[in-house]
């Protein structure tokens, strides 16, 4: 009777045992199994949140450059102020040079034109009247 009592007790340790083992076996290969399947559900909606990043990326750098762009320019104009300055002045020089001119030719003009004598005038006047 010990006996069947002894080889009870070795058989529950064995099976123990051997289920021990089976499950320290196939846990690596059902947490791995676990994985894969949270990967294959997750895996596609990754790819499009890369996908939707990259695109907004591109726009990001595009935008970038664009204002950089516009804010070389907008420096670029700021600093050309003393020529715009220098541009007003030489026209308000010209445009004073230019009235100086006219009012000079203007005298030489009225200078060199001899009005006409009254006398002149009259008998001018008789000849083409007669």
């Amino acid at each position: 009777m010990e006996d069947q009592e002894l080889q009870l007790k070795v058989r529950r340790v064995s099976d123990k045992f051997t289920e021990s083992m089976y499950v320290l076996a196939n846990e690596p290969s059902v947490a791995l199994y676990r994985l894969q399947e949270h990967v294959r559900r997750s895996l596609p909606e990754l790819v499009q949140h890369k996908t939707d990043m990259q695109c907004w990326e591109e726009q990001s750098q595009g935008a970038i450059y664009s204002v950089e762009y516009a804010c070389s320019a907008v420096r670029s104009m700021a600093n050309s102020s003393a020529y715009f300055k220098n541009i007003d002045g030489l026209l308000r020089q010209a445009i004073s040079m230019k009235e100086q001119i006219s009012a000079s030719q203007g005298r030489s003009l009225h200078d060199a034109t001899p009005s006409p004598s009254p006398n002149v005038a009259a008998s001018h006047a008789s000849s083409t009247s007669a």
